[in-house]
C-alpha cells in the first residue's frame, strides 16, 4: 500500500487548443508536495495526468498503489489549472468518486477548489486545502496516518461529521524561504513521454521550473486564490543549479520559467546571470513578466543568463483601459520594453486582453495600433475572464449567467454583458494573430526554414480577416443602437 496517492486533474487531451501547440510540461506543483511528503518517510506515488488518460489510467493507479489518501493537487504554476476550467473540474469529481469507492480519504487543493469549496465538499471531497498546501498536506497526512484529530491543521475546509457544517481552520502563513522546499519529485514523471511530444512536436524537449511565487501588483482581474499579494523569491544561486540539474541530469534542451511575475527584482536577475555563468548552467529559457520591469540593465542580464523570450502582460494599447484595469502601467512601456529585449536578440511577446468592461471601439483600435507599431514576435489573445475573488468578478458578478467558467482554454467566452459578441472577439483574435503571423513568417529569419515549414498568410487573407471583424463590429454597434433607440 501507498500513503498518498498524488495527482492532478489538467488533461492535455481535453483541450484542444493546448493539443495544437502541444507543449506539456509536468505538474510542478504537485512534484513539489510529493517531495515534501517523501521527505518526511510517507511513500507517494503519482498519476500524471497530464499525458495519460484519467478515465483509465487513474482507476489502474488506484489498483496498483492501494493509497490510503488520495490528493487531486492541481499545479498552481499552470496557468491552465489557474483557468478553472469545467472541463477539469470534471475529471476532478470523477477522480474522487474512483478514489472514494477504493477506499480513500480524498484530498482536493487548486484554484479552482479554493473558489469552490462548497461544490468540491459536496461531491465527496473529504477536505479542500486552502491556498499554498504543502506542509498543510504533510500535517493532515500525519493526523490521519496517528488517527488524532485533524482539526487543528490550518489552512483547510471540511464537513463536520456531526452537524455536515462547513468548517474552515484558521489560514496557513505562506512559506518565505523557499530554499528549504525539497526539489520537486521529478523522478516521478515519465519523462520519456514528455521528451517525446516535445521533440516531435518543436524539435526540443523543453521543462519547467520556478524562481518564486506570488505576484505582488493589484491587477483587478487577476485572480490569486493561491499565494495572494504577497512574492517569494529563490535565491539566485539554487535557482541556477536547478537549471544546471535539469540541463545535465534530465538532457532538457529549454526551461520554461513558470512564475507568476520573473525578474522582479533588477538584483537578483544581474545574481542569477551570474550565478549560471559560474556554474555553466546557461540554457535557452522563456519567461513571462510585465513591461515596466524590463529594463537595459534587466534585458542585459536575461541575456547573459540564456533568457530567448519574454512574454509580457500589454493587455490593452487604451491607457483608459489599463488605467481601469488597475494595471500599473504605461502604454509607452510596452514598446519601450518590446525595444530593449530586440536590442539582445530577446523574443518579445504580448499578451492581450479584450472584451474589459468600457472598451470601446477607439480602444481595440488602439491596441491594434500598439501591436502593428512594436511589432511583437508573438502574441496571446484573451478576453476578460471574471474569476471568484477578484474585484473584477465583485464589478460583474450580477450580469453572470449560468456559465460562469471557460470549458477549455479555447473557449474565450464573454461572460457577462461584454460590448460585441463573442464571434466578434473570436474574429478580432483570428484576424491579429494571421497578421502578426505574416510577419513572422516573412522574417529573413524564416527563410532558410526547413522542410518546407508553415507559410505566412496570404496578405488577402489577412485582409479578408480584418474586413469581417470591421463587418461584425459594425453589426454589433448597430445592434446596440437599434436595442437602446
Amino acid at each position: 500500500m501507498t500513503d498518498v496517492l498524488l495527482t492532478h486533474s489538467y488533461h492535455l487531451f481535453y483541450d484542444a487548443k493546448q493539443v495544437r501547440k502541444m507543449q506539456p510540461y509536468p505538474p510542478l506543483g504537485t512534484l513539489y508536495a510529493a517531495a515534501l511528503l517523501r521527505a518526511h518517510g510517507f511513500s507517494v506515488a503519482l498519476f500524471d495526468a497530464m499525458l495519460e488518460d484519467p478515465a483509465t489510467g487513474f482507476p489502474a493507479a488506484l489498483a496498483r498503489h492501494r493509497p490510503s489518501i488520495v490528493a487531486v493537487y492541481e499545479d498552481s504554476f499552470n496557468f491552465l489549472s489557474k483557468m478553472c476550467l469545467t472541463r477539469m473540474r470534471e475529471v476532478a469529481f470523477a477522480m474522487q468518486a474512483e478514489a472514494a469507492k477504493a477506499g480513500a480519504v480524498v484530498v482536493a487543493n487548486g484554484s479552482d477548489a479554493s473558489d469552490h469549496v462548497a461544490e468540491y465538499l459536496e461531491r465527496g471531497f473529504d477536505y479542500v486545502l486552502l491556498g499554498e498546501a504543502e506542509f498543510t498536506l504533510l500535517e493532515l497526512t500525519t493526523a490521519l496516518r496517528q488517527g488524532g484529530p485533524t482539526s487543528g491543521v490550518q489552512g483547510m475546509a471540511f464537513r463536520c461529521p456531526r452537524t455536515g457544517s462547513l468548517i474552515r481552520t484558521p489560514p496557513r502563513p505562506l512559506l518565505q524561504e523557499l530554499d528549504k522546499l525539497p526539489d520537486p519529485a521529478r523522478d516521478l514523471i515519465d519523462t520519456r513521454a514528455y521528451r517525446e511530444a516535445w521533440k516531435s512536436s518543436h524539435g526540443y524537449f523543453s521543462l519547467n521550473l520556478v524562481a518564486s511565487r506570488g505576484c505582488p501588483y493589484l491587477c483587478n482581474w487577476c485572480a490569486k486564490p493561491i499565494y495572494g499579494d504577497s512574492f517569494h523569491v529563490r535565491s539566485a544561486d539554487s535557482v541556477a543549479r536547478e537549471m544546471l540539474e535539469l540541463k545535465e541530469a534530465h538532457r532538457a534542451e529549454h526551461l520554461w520559467f513558470a512564475d507568476d511575475v520573473f525578474g522582479l527584482q533588477r538584483r537578483w536577475v544581474s545574481e542569477l546571470a551570474e550565478c549560471v555563468e559560474r556554474y555553466g548552467a546557461r540554457i535557452p529559457f522563456k519567461i513571462q513578466t510585465r513591461v515596466n520591469l524590463v529594463t537595459a540593465e534587466t534585458a542585459s542580464a536575461l541575456k547573459r543568463a540564456g533568457c530567448t523570450e519574454v512574454w509580457m502582460g500589454v493587455e490593452s494599447g487604451s491607457q483608459k483601459v489599463l488605467d481601469a484595469m488597475d494595471k500599473g502601467t504605461r502604454v509607452e512601456q510596452a514598446g519601450a520594453a518590446r525595444e530593449q529585449l530586440r536590442r539582445q536578440g530577446i523574443r518579445a511577446c504580448f499578451f492581450l486582453q479584450f472584451g474589459y468592461p468600457g472598451e470601446d471601439w477607439n480602444d481595440i483600435q488602439q491596441t491594434i495600433d500598439l501591436v502593428r507599431r512594436t511589432r511583437p514576435d508573438d502574441i496571446g489573445v484573451s478576453v476578460s475572464y471574471p474569476l471568484p475573488g477578484t474585484r473584477f468578478y465583485q464589478r460583474v458578478r450580477q450580469e453572470l449567467g449560468e456559465k460562469t467558467n471557460w470549458v477549455d482554454s479555447d473557449d474565450l467566452s464573454i461572460m457577462f454583458r461584454g460590448a460585441y459578441t463573442n464571434e466578434f472577439y473570436r474574429a478580432l483574435r483570428d484576424a491579429l494573430h494571421a497578421e502578426v503571423d505574416s510577419w513572422r513568417l516573412s522574417a529573413p529569419a524564416a527563410s532558410g526554414r526547413k522542410g518546407g515549414g508553415a507559410l505566412p498568410p496570404h496578405p488577402v487573407t489577412v485582409a479578408s480577416l480584418w474586413e469581417r471583424v470591421r463587418q461584425m463590429e459594425k453589426t454589433c454597434r448597430n445592434t446596440r443602437l437599434g436595442s437602446q433607440g
